[in-house]
């Protein structure tokens, strides 16, 4: 299941912007600093009392249809709201009730949609705010995005309209769920009918054919999958057309609804600034992750002159924030290449589900420290007391430390070398999280 999605609406400079840096920006978990990929600002996760989600900034509206551009604004923030689970309206405090506010009010009320009414840029609770009941969207939550104020019961009211999710583990019957995701044109309506062995999608040279993401069931050799064909992801300056920003949105919570992303690169082009985008938030939305050049049949130079495996290490050299990913070379017209996918994906998901007992954890662990200890830090040594697994889909782990401001982000680099080395998490990304915790004597 993808993560529900939660519009934040509103007129111009209410501080839609702000409050969305505030609910995306402020999560508390260990990154990975990621060189030269930058996250557009269209979108953004966030997480609140262990439930994921996902946040779509809108432009400011005005409902006044006079310019294409406030148009095209109206459009998208409509799409927005129709994939969303919840809708946040923001209002501004300091200027107070507007006519336009009561427009968008009535507008959203015809949604059918569960509405936050959140009046922003309040400064203190002393700040009247009581005019925006007219409005008729049950109480209004007065918060300040710049100061964070009332933000944790504005997400806790979030959180509240979000339905039951199933747990983590299935049962029998398991089906592994593979988003295939690219830019525009890469080939992945072919690539899909190719592995289907049939055309059940539409496939054209025209970029952005494909609108939505198609779900297509397929049994192989007793493994069930489904194999979900996404619209291209673009940059977003490309983004004009509405249809197209709501194909983004829905190419983005396909990602988060499957087990592994299946990215597909240009294999002539390379890697581009938009791919390594792309496998940036597949990263970050913690999904295994195969890499394709797909068109392996146009290289037909580069493979006379011996440079096959120079592609392959300028494109390890881009993507090298996603390291644990496999490299495959694909094309629709060599049968034999894409059979052997589907022996990856059960090796991949075999990963991606791994987990480790705790005493293999924790010897390892001594092993690590035994080899490396941890280096001192201001004067003061930091403890890791044990480590264990904690979740699988990705595989995360959490260590019991004394003091979580000791514990610097190179040595858990090491520890997560160190567990690819003893246990195969390849084309799985690891998470590991740091736990201050004083030992009892």
């Amino acid at each position: 299941m993808s993560n529900p999605l939660v519009a934040l609406v509103g007129r111009p400079n209410v501080g839609k912007s702000t409050l969305f840096n505030r609910l995306v920006g402020g999560r508390k978990a260990i990154e990975e600093k990621i060189p030269g990929v930058t996250r557009d600002r269209l979108y953004g996760r966030s997480s609140w009392l262990d439930k994921e989600f996902l946040v779509i900034d809108t432009g400011g509206l005005t409902l006044s249809g006079k310019e294409e551009m406030e148009l095209q604004v109206q459009k998208q923030v409509q799409l927005a709201m129709e994939e969303a689970v919840v809708i946040v309206f923001l209002v501004d405090g300091r200027q107070g009730l507007t006519y336009l506010d009561e427009e968008i009010a009535g507008m959203l009320r015809r949604q059918g949609k569960p509405v936050i009414l959140a009046v922003n840029k309040i400064d203190s609770m002393e700040q009247s705010f009581a005019e925006f009941y007219k409005l008729g969207l049950n109480d209004p939550l007065p918060i300040s995005a710049a100061h964070g104020l009332n933000i944790g019961d504005l997400l806790d009211k979030i959180v509240s309209f979000f339905p039951s999710l199933p747990g983590e583990n299935r049962q029998e019957d398991e089906v592994i769920r593979i988003a295939v995701v690219g830019r525009p044109n890469v080939g992945k309506s072919s690539f899909v009918n190719a592995l289907l062995g049939e055309d059940r999608i539409i496939v054209s040279q025209e970029p952005g054919t494909t609108r939505d993401a198609i779900d297509t069931w397929l049994q192989r050799e007793g493994n069930k999958y489904i194999l979900v064909d996404t619209a291209g992801i673009r940059k977003k300056s490309k983004v004009f057309e509405n249809v197209e920003y709501y194909s983004v949105i829905r190419s983005l919570k396909a990602i988060d609804s499957a087990d592994i992303a299946f990215l597909l690169l240009e294999a002539p082009e390379g890697v581009t600034e938009q791919d390594q985008k792309i496998a940036g938030y597949i990263l970050e939305s913690g999904k295994a992750l195969v890499v394709a050049l797909n068109k392996w049949d146009l290289l037909k130079q580069q493979r006379q002159e011996g440079r096959v495996e120079e592609i392959v290490s300028d494109a390890r050299d881009a993507l090298k924030f996603v390291s644990y990913a496999p490299i495959v070379f694909t094309s629709i017209h060599e049968p034999r290449r894409l059979k052997n996918l589907f022996e990856l994906f059960q090796k991949v998901y075999k990963n991606y589900s791994t987990r480790i007992p705790t005493p293999l954890l924790n010897k390892l662990l001594a092993d690590a420290q035994g080899v490396n200890p941890l280096p001192a830090s201001k004067g003061k040594i930091g403890k890791i007391y044990y480590w264990t697994q904690s979740a699988i889909k990705p595989p995360t782990f959490v260590l019991f430390v004394n003091n979580s401001s000791l514990i610097h982000f190179s040595y858990l680099r090491y520890l997560e070398n160190r567990l690819r080395e003893a246990f195969d998490f390849k084309g799985s990304p690891v998470r590991l999280l740091v736990r201050s915790r004083k030992r009892k004597e």
